[in-house]
């Protein structure tokens, strides 16, 4: 039984989960944007200021970081050193990729969740909130954000191994997509 079918109808879902969590934490920006001009106008036009309001704004900056990573894997947009890498064939860049997941990319997403794990756990264990006064009540729910990060990262770089060794497969047998 030829297993390319199930497996890159996978590899498509897991693009399009990508583009769609890409599209909307997106808006975070927008919003981190809209909060972080509130903030200056409330602080230099009214003297006032709220702990909770600029905290969002790391909250919503986070959010971005952490969950557009795989996004951008999935882009192919992360940073590379493209002085070689532009001039590459579509072979020679898949090598490098597969390389590069499987080397770097997926080990450090592992070290990542081994390390971060008993620290996010700690965290929802006492729901951890701001050490500021008037500060926002979900840190626990932030730090989670250490075990999504690498999760969402490993499940992108995966796919994209798989559409790698599809890719090959096809050239091997002479079609074109």
């Amino acid at each position: 039984m030829d297993l390319s079918l199930p497996v890159e109808h996978f590899v498509k879902r897991i693009k399009m989960a990508s583009d769609w969590l890409g599209r909307t934490v997106s808006w975070c920006s927008f919003l981190m944007v809209i909060v972080m001009a509130a903030v200056v106008i409330l602080r230099y036009g009214f003297n006032l200021g709220w702990i909770w309001l600029q905290e969002t704004v790391l909250y919503l900056h986070a959010i971005t970081l952490m969950l557009a990573m795989a996004y951008t894997l999935n882009k192919d947009e992360h940073v590379r050193v493209d002085i070689f890498y532009r001039k590459f064939s579509q072979r020679k860049k898949n090598k490098v990729n597969l390389f590069g997941h499987l080397l770097f990319l997926m080990p450090m997403c592992v070290f990542i969740l081994f390390m971060s794990w008993s620290y996010v756990a700690q965290s929802w264990l006492i729901l951890e909130t701001s050490q500021e006064a008037g500060g926002l009540p979900l840190v626990y729910v932030l730090k989670s954000l250490l075990i999504i990060m690498p999760v969402l990262l490993l499940v992108q770089a995966c796919a994209q191994i798989l559409q790698i060794f599809f890719e090959q497969k096809r050239n091997q047998l002479g079609e074109t997509k």
